[in-house]
């Protein structure tokens, strides 16, 4: 059966039959990725003995396995990785201590990015904050600035990955009037986490905890937002008004395929098979690349290559007229054409 790329809703049916998971397959991949990640840990604290040096090279494989960790907490979020919902929720708020994220908190507020992808009315909540042409040319010089800084590289995947999994998950931002199910789950989580670390200080020492564990979380937490950015961040994505908007086309022409070599996509949860994830998110990850594989014209929708994908880090702006994002660098040469080509009033 051949995917009807131009038409997402009927394609969905053509998903359903992925979405059934296997218990046993599930607890195997929850096994091969929190073993091997306990395990570099405790090499990474041994070969503080040796040199930080080693260490710190460790420290690139744990977190590759932490971010592996996230991705199935993501599954338990979607109810894509057991069968039973308790079974989802409970494993899904135990890997939550470990990547510093409340459970419960952010299914829901991830469960609101899905369901608004794409909308521009429906901004703000779960996604990254991208202003239109229009919005940005009509801010003051400090907005401009701001919106300039927090969309600069660095700081988007630098100093935000630290700021968001250390001190923004610490309070359910953005559901602080919600009710008790965000504040339970995040002060849930926090509480947890404060015993496993106090724990882990004990066994250890600060110290040595904090040389293994910091650039764990900094490098899991880059990885993790620079994944979840080019997902909707690329050139030819959509975005569009309340009334123009599409969930399903929306899901699927505006989330990416991401193609990665193999073993990128192995530790990231074939994360990168985004637009097929967003049209069916009850697909476990583990059976995404079998969509793929049965449906080959889903492949060339949204695709970017690894390399494609760092031209992604420079766009910032939705251009409404082109349905495209761009650059400031593109914007600003434009608006340079655009004066140089006005006319001259007479008399000049």
């Amino acid at each position: 059966m051949t995917f009807p790329v131009g038409d997402a809703k009927a394609g969905m049916q053509a998903l359903s039959r992925y979405r059934e998971m296997k218990t046993a397959r599930s607890a195997f991949e929850l096994l091969v990725t929190a073993v091997p990640f306990a395990v570099l840990w405790a090499l990474m604290w041994a070969a503080l003995g040796i040199g930080y040096w080693l260490s710190l090279l460790l420290a690139v494989p744990t977190a590759a396995f932490l971010m592996r960790l996230f991705m199935i907490q993501h599954d338990c979020g979607h109810g894509a990785f057991f069968r039973r919902r308790a079974m989802n929720d409970w494993v899904g708020r135990i890997i939550g201590v470990v990547t510093l994220t409340p459970y419960g908190f952010w299914r829901r507020t991830h469960a609101t990015h899905h369901a608004a992808v794409g909308n521009l009315d429906h901004r703000g909540i779960g996604d990254i904050d991208t202003k239109t042409v229009s919005e940005y040319l009509a801010l003051g010089a400090v907005g401009r600035l701001a919106y300039g800084v927090y969309r600069h590289p660095i700081v988007m995947f630098g100093l935000i990955p630290a700021y968001l999994f250390l001190l923004h998950h610490r309070l359910p931002f953005g559901l602080m009037r919600a009710g008790g199910q965000p504040w339970a789950s995040t002060m849930g989580t926090n509480a947890t986490i404060a015993a496993v670390v106090l724990m882990m200080v004990w066994l250890v020492g600060v110290g040595p905890f904090l040389l293994v564990q910091g650039p764990v979380v900094l490098i899991a937490a880059s990885i993790a937002v620079w994944f979840f950015y080019v997902q909707h961040q690329f050139e030819d994505t959509r975005w569009a008004y309340e009334g123009d908007w599409d969930f399903h086309e929306a899901a699927l022409h505006g989330s990416s395929h991401y193609e990665l070599p193999r073993a990128l996509a192995w530790f990231t949860g074939n994360i990168g098979v985004h637009h097929v994830h967003h049209l069916c998110s009850r697909i476990p990850f583990y059976r995404l690349r079998q969509v793929l594989d049965d449906h080959p014209e889903l492949a060339g929708v949204g695709r970017l290559t690894f390399l494609q994908s760092f031209r992604c880090a420079t766009l910032a702006l939705w251009d409404e007229r082109q349905g495209r994002l761009i650059s400031f660098r593109e914007l600003r040469m434009r608006r340079s054409n655009a004066r140089s080509a006005a006319p001259t009033p007479a008399g000049n």
